[in-house]
Protein backbone atom coordinates (compact mmCIF):
# COMPACT_ATOMS: atom_id res chain seq x y z
CA UNK A 1 0.00 0.00 0.00
CA UNK A 2 1.56 3.17 -0.85
CA UNK A 3 1.48 5.85 1.87
CA UNK A 4 1.83 9.75 0.17
CA UNK A 5 0.42 13.61 1.68
CA UNK A 6 -3.19 12.26 1.88
CA UNK A 7 -2.01 9.36 4.44
CA UNK A 8 -0.07 11.72 6.04
CA UNK A 9 -2.77 14.70 6.66
CA UNK A 10 -5.12 11.71 7.87
CA UNK A 11 -2.72 10.57 10.37
CA UNK A 12 -1.94 14.32 11.98
CA UNK A 13 -5.71 14.60 12.12
CA UNK A 14 -5.91 11.00 13.76
CA UNK A 15 -3.09 12.53 16.37
CA UNK A 16 -4.63 16.02 16.50
CA UNK A 17 -8.24 13.83 17.79
CA UNK A 18 -6.37 11.74 20.64
CA UNK A 19 -4.32 15.06 21.74
CA UNK A 20 -8.14 16.72 22.45
CA UNK A 21 -9.44 13.61 23.97
CA UNK A 22 -6.17 13.45 26.29
CA UNK A 23 -6.40 17.39 26.89
CA UNK A 24 -10.08 16.79 28.09
CA UNK A 25 -8.23 15.08 31.42
CA UNK A 26 -7.96 17.70 34.29
CA UNK A 27 -5.49 17.51 37.06
CA UNK A 28 -5.62 19.07 40.38
CA UNK A 29 -3.05 17.93 43.57
CA UNK A 30 -3.51 13.94 43.21
CA UNK A 31 -7.21 13.93 41.39
CA UNK A 32 -7.67 13.32 38.06
CA UNK A 33 -10.88 14.72 36.36
CA UNK A 34 -12.19 13.15 33.29
CA UNK A 35 -14.56 12.63 30.47
CA UNK A 36 -16.67 15.39 31.30
CA UNK A 37 -20.22 15.99 29.74
CA UNK A 38 -23.47 17.20 30.47
CA UNK A 39 -26.62 16.55 28.71
CA UNK A 40 -28.29 19.37 26.29
CA UNK A 41 -31.47 20.70 27.36
CA UNK A 42 -34.93 21.56 26.12
CA UNK A 43 -35.89 25.21 25.67
CA UNK A 44 -37.29 26.61 28.89
CA UNK A 45 -35.65 24.02 30.91
CA UNK A 46 -34.58 25.42 34.48
CA UNK A 47 -32.08 22.30 35.38
CA UNK A 48 -29.51 20.46 33.99
CA UNK A 49 -27.40 17.50 34.52
CA UNK A 50 -23.69 17.16 34.38
CA UNK A 51 -21.18 14.10 34.21
CA UNK A 52 -17.22 13.34 34.86
CA UNK A 53 -15.08 10.83 36.62
CA UNK A 54 -12.85 11.72 39.26
CA UNK A 55 -10.03 9.76 40.30
CA UNK A 56 -7.69 9.92 43.20
CA UNK A 57 -4.16 9.10 42.19
CA UNK A 58 -2.73 9.89 46.02
CA UNK A 59 -2.48 8.99 49.53
CA UNK A 60 -4.54 10.72 51.04
CA UNK A 61 -8.64 11.40 50.75
CA UNK A 62 -10.01 14.22 49.57
CA UNK A 63 -13.85 15.47 49.10
CA UNK A 64 -15.39 17.10 46.12
CA UNK A 65 -17.83 20.00 48.61
CA UNK A 66 -18.97 21.40 44.98
CA UNK A 67 -18.46 24.19 42.69
CA UNK A 68 -20.19 26.91 40.72
CA UNK A 69 -20.83 27.65 37.08
CA UNK A 70 -21.20 30.94 35.19
CA UNK A 71 -24.12 28.84 32.99
CA UNK A 72 -26.21 28.40 36.24
CA UNK A 73 -27.13 30.42 39.65
CA UNK A 74 -26.30 27.52 41.60
CA UNK A 75 -23.87 24.28 40.95
CA UNK A 76 -25.24 21.14 43.43
CA UNK A 77 -24.44 17.73 43.87
CA UNK A 78 -27.10 15.07 43.77
CA UNK A 79 -27.65 11.34 43.89
CA UNK A 80 -29.93 9.12 42.56
CA UNK A 81 -30.68 5.78 44.01
CA UNK A 82 -33.41 3.12 44.43
CA UNK A 83 -35.28 3.55 48.04
CA UNK A 84 -38.53 0.96 48.55
CA UNK A 85 -38.26 -0.12 44.01
CA UNK A 86 -38.33 4.09 43.83
CA UNK A 87 -35.87 6.21 42.06
CA UNK A 88 -35.27 9.04 44.10
CA UNK A 89 -33.17 12.14 43.54
CA UNK A 90 -31.22 14.31 46.64
CA UNK A 91 -28.91 16.95 46.92
CA UNK A 92 -25.91 15.80 48.78
CA UNK A 93 -24.79 18.85 51.13
CA UNK A 94 -21.99 16.80 53.07
CA UNK A 95 -19.76 16.65 49.83
CA UNK A 96 -18.12 13.13 48.37
CA UNK A 97 -15.57 11.71 49.65
CA UNK A 98 -12.82 10.32 47.24
CA UNK A 99 -10.39 7.56 49.15
CA UNK A 100 -7.02 7.24 47.47
CA UNK A 101 -6.93 5.02 44.45
CA UNK A 102 -10.88 5.31 44.26
CA UNK A 103 -12.61 6.05 40.83
CA UNK A 104 -15.91 7.99 41.64
CA UNK A 105 -18.15 7.80 38.09
CA UNK A 106 -20.67 10.54 38.03
CA UNK A 107 -22.79 9.29 35.81
CA UNK A 108 -27.02 9.27 34.77
CA UNK A 109 -28.57 7.06 37.72
CA UNK A 110 -26.33 7.94 40.37
CA UNK A 111 -23.67 10.88 41.40
CA UNK A 112 -24.42 14.08 39.36
CA UNK A 113 -24.20 17.49 39.18
CA UNK A 114 -27.14 19.89 38.75
CA UNK A 115 -26.83 23.00 37.02
CA UNK A 116 -29.84 25.01 38.59
CA UNK A 117 -31.39 28.12 37.57
CA UNK A 118 -30.03 27.70 34.12
CA UNK A 119 -29.69 31.04 32.30
CA UNK A 120 -30.02 29.48 28.66
CA UNK A 121 -30.25 25.88 27.32
CA UNK A 122 -27.17 23.52 27.33
CA UNK A 123 -27.53 23.22 23.35
CA UNK A 124 -25.38 19.88 21.81
CA UNK A 125 -22.18 20.61 21.05
CA UNK A 126 -21.49 23.65 23.00
CA UNK A 127 -19.07 23.46 26.09
CA UNK A 128 -19.92 24.78 29.53
CA UNK A 129 -17.13 25.26 32.37
CA UNK A 130 -17.34 24.67 35.75
CA UNK A 131 -15.34 25.21 38.92
CA UNK A 132 -15.21 22.26 41.22
CA UNK A 133 -13.98 22.61 44.89
CA UNK A 134 -12.18 20.19 47.11
CA UNK A 135 -11.84 20.15 50.85
CA UNK A 136 -7.72 19.79 50.32
CA UNK A 137 -7.20 20.03 46.41
CA UNK A 138 -9.11 23.42 45.58
CA UNK A 139 -10.39 24.40 43.15
CA UNK A 140 -10.42 23.17 39.59
CA UNK A 141 -12.35 24.34 36.29
CA UNK A 142 -13.66 21.46 34.21
CA UNK A 143 -15.07 21.87 30.43
CA UNK A 144 -17.79 19.84 29.88
CA UNK A 145 -19.15 18.86 26.57
CA UNK A 146 -22.76 19.15 26.14
CA UNK A 147 -24.28 15.65 24.38
CA UNK A 148 -27.59 14.97 23.43
CA UNK A 149 -30.75 15.24 25.52
CA UNK A 150 -31.11 11.53 24.97
CA UNK A 151 -27.26 10.83 25.70
CA UNK A 152 -26.39 8.22 28.60
CA UNK A 153 -22.57 9.11 28.13
CA UNK A 154 -19.86 11.01 26.76
CA UNK A 155 -19.68 10.51 22.86
CA UNK A 156 -15.86 11.35 23.81
CA UNK A 157 -15.47 8.45 26.91
CA UNK A 158 -14.76 5.91 24.50
CA UNK A 159 -11.54 7.32 23.61
CA UNK A 160 -11.18 8.76 27.07
CA UNK A 161 -11.15 4.83 28.20
CA UNK A 162 -8.36 3.80 25.50
CA UNK A 163 -6.35 6.11 26.67
CA UNK A 164 -6.84 4.71 30.15
CA UNK A 165 -6.43 1.57 29.37
CA UNK A 166 -2.88 2.21 27.55
CA UNK A 167 -1.06 2.90 30.50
Amino acid sequence: MKTGPLAAVLAMICIGGAAVAWAAETKVGDLRISAAWARATPKGASVGGGYFTITNTGKTPDRLLGGNSDVSSRFELHEMRMENDIMKMRPISHGIDIKPGQTIEFKPGGYHVMFVGLKKPLEKGQHVSATLQFEKAGKVVVDFTVESIGASKSSRSGMQMEHHQAH
